[in-house]
């Protein structure tokens, strides 16, 4: 079966960008609005330019995904 790997993995992206599209229509354009505004994300604002750092946002990513890899790896 080694070589329907290559097909399962785009069957599976697929469906993942299908999910998240369904997830933008529906929400309005922003379906995680707090991503960006977690305490621990920096933005700093002057007249002339804005700086933005998304740490928390970025650990909240990191974390979500390591979890659902890890339990995905579990299955197989």
């Amino acid at each position: 079966m080694p070589g329907h790997a290559p097909g399962n993995l785009l069957i599976a992206a697929g469906t993942g960008l299908a999910l998240i599209g369904v997830a933008i229509s529906f929400g309005g354009g922003k379906p995680f609005g707090f991503l960006g505004k977690l305490p621990g994300d920096i933005r700093i604002e002057n007249e002339h330019s804005t700086v933005y750092i998304p740490i928390a946002s970025c650990l909240l990513v990191s974390a979500v995904l390591s979890l659902a890899l890890m339990l995905i790896s579990r299955i197989r």
